[in-house]
């Protein structure tokens, strides 16, 4: 039976049409997967289906995730982070030629949850990269993912005790009762430019945008890849939040409300 999958035109470079094809016509596709996005169970015969292809310095991992999660795409990755990934990732090592080499990027996965702050719960959004973010046009081997946000206004947090200050300029776009973006000031001053931007609307609670709508205002937490993870609660989003906070990689900032 078909498989309701996805293969972006650069993931299709990478493994070959041979490959590809076999993806599409279920002969090479898993039915059941664990959305490496998410970490939940996926169902290619049942819902649409990324194929997410990772790649590190000799070898690659061909992973799915929901196409609500991720869209199809290629990440590359040191090969340290690939052998730990592994371990975790629902996929298939395959051979790479070595001489394709894709530019580095990274994938913001963004989180929505309730935070309790002083009593009272804010609606908040969680963002953390899937591999390490190095300044535009340096060569390093650093994460400067934090320093970039701090030049941009966000505050360091090492307790979740009191609202971050308002980053003016920046806000959260909601329509039609979904997450559709952030948003931050554009460089030449004219209309805001999304910062990140949900290939598909996300949904999130009921309670979410009755506290976002409520305050008129969504707090965004920011840490570096591996800081935080896909927490499937908000009790263990929320306990992730503090440690990284009191190990010093956490960001925020109270992002003004677009829409409702």
């Amino acid at each position: 039976m078909p498989r309701m999958l996805d293969v972006s035109d650069e993931v299709r470079a990478e493994i070959g049409d041979e490959e590809a094809d076999r993806l599409l016509t279920g002969d090479n596709a898993p039915g059941s997967y664990d959305c490496t996005s998410c970490r939940t169970p996926g169902d290619s015969e049942q819902e649409r289906t990324s194929t997410v292809l990772f790649i590190g310095d000799e070898t690659a991992v061909l992973a799915f995730a929901h196409a609500t999660c991720l869209p199809s795409q290629v990440v590359q990755v040191t090969e340290e982070q690939l052998k730990g990934a592994v371990r975790s990732i629902s996929g298939d090592t395959v051979d790479l030629d070595t001489e394709k080499v894709v530019p580095e990027q990274a994938v913001l996965g963004v989180t929505s949850g309730l935070v309790l702050i002083a009593g009272e719960l804010h609606p908040a959004l969680v963002v953390e990269p899937t591999a390490p973010i190095v300044q535009p046009g340096t060569t390093g081997v650093g994460d400067d993912f934090l320093p970039l946000l701090i030049e941009q206004g966000f505050m360091p947090v090492t307790e979740l005790s009191e609202v971050p200050p308002v980053q003016h300029g920046w806000s959260v776009l909601l329509a039609m009762g979904q997450l559709h973006a952030v948003l931050q000031p554009s460089a030449n001053g004219g209309q805001p430019v999304a910062w990140w931007q949900a290939h598909q609307p996300l949904q999130v609670t009921d309670g979410w945008r009755a506290a976002a709508n409520k305050h008129q205002q969504v707090l965004m937490f920011a840490a570096p890849v591996g800081s935080i993870g896909r927490q499937p609660r908000e009790d263990l989003l929320r306990d992730a939040l503090d440690k990284a906070a009191a190990n010093g990689k956490l960001v925020a900032a109270a992002l003004p409300l677009a829409g409702t």
